[in-house]
């Protein structure tokens, strides 16, 4: 299970500041209810537009969701605008003392909401003079379809929150979490992005330290030898794939190995879900993918 803090349980126990404004001064929604995150936000100012009065929110999500939409709410009420136009993602999981990782997009949710919500309220109020809604630097095309992403939105939480991997982009925005076409599209714009990073004035952001999976791979630049390929295999599977399922409640145990195909035996929740199919297409099999070979496939016995 995921390891949460108190104050995540307390706020999704107890989610704070739950429903709509209907004489909301900015309205903000973003997600999908079809990709299983939603969030709507409304806002409303004081009588000089300059602080905000009230916030509430409505959400379709899991209990991180619900958590970073209720603190969101909490911090807004009373900030000035400008204030509040400043903040961050990272600002909602410090305030409830932190969200596991594979979580983080469920802040970037909340702040994008607000966003959304802002970009209302000036299109309501432009005599008002209110901060404007960060700048994604035009580039608004989606490149994930399954959740769509935008490139903007991409190199703003690379940005903002220094990631340096696609799993991490993954983590945090859901891109690449759904059918995987866009991953290569992703990792340009990732290294693009670390690129301008690292060529900008400020101190460049540090490489993350490859895994001792990854360092496997970078070793075998040629053909895997069958041995070879069987290690990365059961690393890759002991190191990620097994660790993921267990954090939902489920497991699996690698079976046999032959060549390019894996057996399986599903177990825990995994065994019974509905979508298990999924779970070794989505999971399973695209990691082993994007491990070891792309020739990989994988099936399940009983």
């Amino acid at each position: 299970m995921w390891n949460y803090t108190d104050k995540v349980k307390d706020h999704f126990q107890n989610p704070r500041n739950v429903g709509v404004l209907p004489d909301a001064d900015g309205i903000g929604e973003v997600g999908n209810i079809i990709c299983g995150d939603a969030m709507k936000l409304s806002v409303k100012l004081t009588e000089d537009r300059k602080r905000i009065a009230d916030a509430r929110f409505q959400t379709f999500g899991c209990a991180s969701a619900i958590a970073s939409a209720s603190a969101l709410t909490e911090i807004l009420k009373g900030k000035t605008v400008e204030e509040a136009s400043r903040l961050t993602n990272q600002d909602i999981a410090d305030y409830l003392g932190s969200l596991p990782e594979a979580k983080m997009h469920c802040s970037v949710m909340g702040m994008e909401a607000f966003q959304a919500a802002l970009a209302d309220m000036r299109k309501k109020h432009p005599e008002y003079n209110l901060p404007g809604v960060p700048e994604t630097e035009g580039e608004d095309r989606v490149v994930c379809q399954c959740f769509q992403v935008t490139e903007g939105k991409i190199r703003e939480v690379v940005r903002l929150n220094h990631l340096t991997t696609l799993e991490q982009v993954t983590y945090y925005t859901k891109a690449g979490g759904g059918c995987r076409e866009c991953l290569q599209k992703i990792q340009e714009i990732l290294d693009d992005e670390l690129k301008r990073i690292q060529e900008a004035p400020a101190p460049a952001v540090p490489a993350a330290t490859p895994s001792p999976i990854a360092q496997t791979v970078k070793e075998n630049v040629g053909p895997l030898t069958p041995f070879q390929k069987m290690r990365m295999i059961q690393q890759t599977f002991d190191a990620i794939i097994r660790p993921g399922l267990q954090a939902d409640g489920g497991d699996a145990e690698l079976v046999d190995v032959s060549d390019d195909k894996v057996s399986i035996r599903l177990l825990g929740h995994c065994a019974t879900c509905a979508l298990a199919d999924k779970t070794i297409e989505h999971w399973i099999e695209a990691k082993l993918r994007e491990k070891v070979s792309a020739a990989i496939t994988v099936t399940a016995v009983k």
